[in-house]
């Protein structure tokens, strides 16, 4: 059974950091592309992050310079390390797996987490 397990979410002051670590199971991700999105209350669930199987990245422009995506892949952990961490950064975190074209596209990842909360507070 696959299973994608997100940790490290938590409550923190803006300003503060936090990273979030998303674990894998049940097969090897190295050929896949990792992703992060988020949900806000009442918003949409976007994009944050995405690092490909060959090692290139992407990221939202809101999150640019503040957020960094990484992987291990003896591991088969993907890291979400977020700094500069503002209250308009508080969601709902979900890492996805998947094989897509357009990494900054959810229709793209074929294996979801359930999600990890951060809080930002002001």
């Amino acid at each position: 059974q696959v299973q994608l397990v997100e940790s490290g979410g938590g409550l923190v002051q803006a300003g503060g950091s936090l990273r979030l670590s998303c674990a894998a199971s049940g097969r090897t991700f190295s050929s896949y592309g990792m992703g992060w999105f988020r949900q806000a209350p009442g918003k949409e669930r976007e994009f944050v992050a995405a690092i490909t199987w060959s090692g290139a990245t992407y990221y939202t422009d809101s999150v640019k310079g503040r957020f960094t995506i990484s992987r291990d892949r003896a591991k088969n952990t993907a890291y979400l390390q977020m700094n500069s961490l503002k209250p308009e950064d508080m969601a709902v975190y979900y890492c996805a797996a998947g094989r897509g074209t357009w990494p900054t596209l959810s229709v793209g990842y074929e294996y979801w987490g359930q999600g990890t909360q951060v809080t930002v507070s002001s």
